[in-house]
């Protein structure tokens, strides 16, 4: 029997946006988590937006399951053209029985509460409902829910808002804020989350290049000389022609 494709889900104007996260969520679920050891689709996560758009897409159309990176890709992609909804890349490295594992949800922001979407083998390491006061709230969750599995949460990173923009030549930028929580105070941790939120809120941060940490950068100056801003411009303009 071939398996039945989820239908892509559609907003309607009737949800609210709680109901129109879940039922985004909904659909990842129906496509499964990957066990299988291959990856399906390949995610460059230096590749532009627009790339990336296309890929979620290919997913819409193959139905395959999914691990975490890819339910992040399709999370972005689901969700545009809402542009009350902010969504940004949160990165876990933990430690368990002398490993490593690395792990990345969609955080999302909307009116005034956090909430995540994404995919993992456990249940409360994805989505989280719209309902947190505070990024660190969110994050601190996500801290408890590793530690019923014996995790101990090494570093955090946490992105920059994705742009509402499909065809954006910009890539996503992954790590704008990185966190060794496991040598941090919780207190510590609380007040780096909350500046970085209140930074992103008031939309003041800018990509920083790729190996810059936050501490070093001092605003307005541009600390690297790649051509970053102005090449994608350049390209959109030329590709319009076409």
């Amino acid at each position: 029997v071939q398996p039945s494709v989820p239908p892509v889900p559609n907003y309607k104007l009737s949800m609210s946006i709680p109901e129109w996260l879940q039922a985004i969520q909904t659909y990842m679920k129906m496509l499964q988590y990957n066990h299988t050891g291959t990856q399906f689709f390949e995610i460059r996560k230096t590749r532009p937006l627009s790339g990336l758009m296309e890929t979620a897409r290919e997913m819409t159309r193959e139905s395959l399951p999914i691990k975490c990176l890819e339910a992040v890709i399709l999370g972005i992609y689901l969700t545009n053209g809402q542009p009350s909804v902010e969504r940004f890349p949160i990165s876990f490295k933990t430690h368990f029985s002398g490993n490593y594992f690395h792990h990345v949800v969609l955080g999302i922001y909307c009116n005034g509460r956090y909430g995540s979407l994404g995919m993992s083998r456990r249940s409360d390491l994805m989505d989280k409902p719209l309902t947190y006061r505070t990024l660190s709230d969110l994050i601190f969750e996500f801290e408890d829910s590793y530690k019923k599995y014996l995790h101990s949460v090494k570093k955090v990173k946490i992105g920059l808002y994705v742009p509402h923009e499909p065809h954006s030549f910009q890539p996503i930028e992954w790590k704008q804020l990185v966190l060794n929580v496991s040598k941090m105070m919780r207190t510590e941790v609380r007040k780096e989350l909350e500046k970085f939120a209140r930074d992103m809120r008031m939309k003041i941060l800018k990509p920083s290049s790729a190996h810059s940490p936050v501490k070093e950068r001092s605003r307005g100056k541009s600390l690297s000389p790649r051509r970053r801003q102005a090449s994608p411009q350049r390209r959109a303009c030329r590709r319009d022609k076409s």
